[in-house]
C-alpha cells in the first residue's frame, strides 16, 4: 500500500490554493494537513474526487509553478 492510500477525506482540512480565480468561483482547494499525503480537489464539487499525490510530488510540481515552468 502507498503512502496516499492512507488519505482521510473526513479528516481533510482544505484550504483554497492562492491561485484560485476568486471572482468566478474556480478554485482549487488543498488537504495537506495528513502525512504521507496531499489531496486537490474542486471547490465546485467538494463530494466528488480528489487527486492525491505523495509530498514529494506535490512540492515539485508547486515548485515548478513558481518557477513558471
Amino acid at each position: 500500500m502507498s503512502r496516499t492510500d492512507t488519505f482521510d477525506r473526513d479528516r481533510a482540512v482544505w484550504r483554497k490554493s492562492t491561485r484560485s480565480n476568486g471572482n468566478s468561483g474556480d478554485c482549487v482547494e488543498v488537504a495537506d494537513n495528513q502525512p504521507g499525503a496531499v489531496g486537490v480537489r474542486d471547490s465546485k464539487d467538494q463530494h466528488g474526487p480528489a487527486l492525491v499525490f505523495a509530498p514529494s510530488a506535490w512540492a515539485a510540481f508547486t515548485h515548478s509553478v513558481r518557477a513558471g515552468r
